[in-house]
Formats: C-alpha cells, structure tokens, sequence
C-alpha cells in the first residue's frame, strides 16, 4: 500500500521514474524507492527537474504531485479518477455538529496547552504564568482569546518589550517575523493536505471565503507555538532590534522550525512529521 509522502528539498536534483522505481539524481548520488509505495511527492526544490515519464507514472499509480514556490503549494498533479474522488470532502461536509465542535474544541485545547508549555520555558518567573495555566486547563468559549492575551503577555515581556502587542496586521518588528513564520506554517500544513487528498475548503472552525483554505488554518493552530518558539530563539540570538526583520537570513531561519525534534506520544520527532501524523488522522489515511 502506498504510505510514503516524500519531500524533494535538495537543489539540482533531477526527479524520474523508471522500471515502476522513483529516482531522485542529486549531486551527492541518486535515490530510489518503488513508486507503488508513494502516496503523494511534495517537491519545493527550487531548480527540481521532472522528467515528464514521471507525471505519468505517477497519475497510473495514483501519486499525487505538490509543487511548491517559497514552500507554498502553487501547482497540485493529481490522477484523473483522484481529481473526482468527494468522499473525503463529503465526510467533512456531513460533520455533525456536535462533533465539529468537539474536534474544535481539543484542537482549541492543544494549542492553549502548547501556549502555557512555551511561556512557562521561555519566562519560567513570570507573575502571569499560573493564571495562563488555569486558562489553558478550563473550557469555555473565551477560552482562546483569553489564553493569548496571556501568552502575548508572557512572550512581550520575556522579550524585554512590556508593550508589545500581537497585531497580525503590523508589518514591523516581532509581529512581521510572527507573521512570515505563520506563512511557512501555513504552506507546510497545505503540504501535507494535499498529500493524503483533503480538500482544504471546508474546515471546522475557520469560515470559508474565496481563495482561503478554512481547514489548514483550523490544523495549523497547535503548531503555532512552534513558530513563536523560533522567532523567540531569534531574537535571543540577535537582541540588536534592528535584526528583528524579515531579511533573506531570518527566512532561512525561520523557515527550519518544522526540522526541530521534540518529544511526541514517547517518540522524538521533527515537527512536520507530527504535523503528517495529524493530517494522515484526519484524512483517515493508512500509515502502513
């Protein structure tokens, strides 16, 4: 059964197929895996070469291929018998509505929980840490704002910048590297998506709206502290002010949060195979 999602990130490399067998050729070698084991090839290599034997190879296997610009999804190859298969689609438009809001509910609850592990390593003396906990531990319908405005509070201060305020609209300072980072965020949830074949449109919480993906900003909440924890080490490692931008080195940065390794279900994994994992879950997807 095909269960590999394989992401294509090197420079130079040239993608084939051959034999029924997919053959990355890079400078340091070449690479092959038997394509009936592929579920889906992302590839954000920016001078990638395909061979057009591969396109069809990988429509006759039911591969789909994700093609990434600045790691954002641009250009999505799927088989024709895959390009009319609904179910999944249907499966989330027929969400009961108790069930939507529970999903809702725990993905709410992941995210608060993330925010109050982070603030508590990144100020672990802050006055404001024990009531962010309660936050995070209670239920209610204010419970998300309520959490953030905590969190922001924490993260402002651990920063030295008492003022600060989360502002997704301001394109200046912490706010601009939060927002630059959310975006490789973003991409990387619509990455994995793709692969197991959920359509992004319908989601759980987020209303949808033209040219908006309402479930990859639903699934990528969580993750969001993941990002915050790398534009913290950021500003750690360049406390000058006039660092906090999103120049060429910040984005090469940034853009290595989902490599980071953390400990997950008592296994140590990169972030963007526990994001995989919870895409490949919601998606129903045999991981073999």
């Amino acid at each position: 059964m095909s269960y590999h999602i394989i992401s294509v990130d090197v420079p130079n490399c040239s993608l084939s197929c051959r034999d029924g067998q997919l053959t990355c050729r890079t400078d340091d070698g070449e690479r092959r895996l038997p394509l009936e084991d592929v579920a889906a090839i992302i590839i954000t290599s920016f001078s990638a070469s395909i061979h057009s034997q591969l396109f069809l190879d990988a429509a006759k296997h039911g591969v789909a291929l994700i093609i990434c610009e600045a790691f954002k999804p641009v250009s999505l190859v799927l088989p024709a018998n895959r390009s009319t298969d609904t179910l999944l689609t249907r499966a989330v438009l027929h969400l009961k509505p108790r069930v939507r809001e529970e999903l809702w509910r725990r993905t709410v609850d992941a995210k608060c929980q993330n925010q109050a592990n982070l603030a508590a390593h990144i100020a672990p003396e802050d006055a404001s840490l024990s009531e962010l906990r309660r936050a995070a531990d209670a239920r209610g319908a204010q419970k998300e704002s309520g959490c953030a405005r905590l969190f922001w509070g924490v993260f402002g201060r651990a920063l030295g910048q008492k003022a600060f305020r989360r502002e997704p609209g301001n394109a200046s300072g912490i706010n601009a590297l939060l927002n630059y980072g959310y975006a490789v965020l973003l991409s990387t949830v619509l990455q994995k998506l793709f692969a197991v074949g959920l359509d992004p449109t319908w989601g759980l919480s987020h209303a949808p709206r033209e040219r908006a993906t309402p479930l990859a900003y639903d699934l990528m909440e969580p993750f969001r502290p993941c990002v915050d924890w790398r534009v913290w080490q950021w500003t750690r490692q360049h406390p000058d002010l006039s660092a906090w931008q999103v120049t060429k080195e910040f984005r090469r940065w940034v853009t290595g949060f989902a490599l980071e390794r953390v400990d997950h279900l008592e296994l140590t994994l990169e972030v963007r195979g526990i994001i995989e994992g919870v895409v490949r879950v919601g998606g129903g997807v045999n991981m073999g």
